[in-house]
């Protein structure tokens, strides 16, 4: 009973276009790429973007 109440509440809420779903990202993975296309290394990028070498090298594979 419980969950078919909040599936119609989710289903009203995307239908009036207020369900985001979820956290919204921290990092920017189009800035990342940006710096990547530039030439900087991905420790560089990691200090400056504030995030981990290894999000840094995830956003090289998905280039």
């Amino acid at each position: 009973m419980r969950r078919e109440r909040q599936a119609e509440g989710i289903a009203a809420a995307k239908h009036r276009g207020v369900y985001r779903g979820g956290r919204p990202p921290r990092i920017d993975m189009d800035g990342i790429r940006a710096l990547l296309s530039k030439g900087l290394s991905p420790t560089e990028i990691a200090r400056e973007m504030g995030s981990p070498r290894g999000t840094v090298y995830k956003a090289k594979v998905s280039m």
